[in-house]
């Protein structure tokens, strides 16, 4: 996953983590990853500007969001 985000045009940095606390056995016993699971950080550089983001579930919202920090 984050060498797939790392080929986007302007990622500096990029980290992912899962969250294997939410990964729940199947019927088949594997875990299907969600959206809610993924942390996700990115720095990017445009033009010398730089931000730096990140992708975390929100709880409340019961959606991941994509924040500036």
């Amino acid at each position: 996953m984050e060498e797939s985000i790392s080929l986007q045009p302007y990622v500096k940095e990029v980290r992912v983590r899962i969250n294997r606390q939410m990964l729940l056995e199947n019927f088949f016993g594997y875990g299907e990853l969600e959206g809610r699971m993924i942390i996700a950080k990115v720095q990017i550089d445009y033009e010398g500007e730089v931000v730096n983001a990140k992708l975390e579930y929100d709880a409340e919202k019961k959606y991941p969001l994509m924040s500036l920090v």
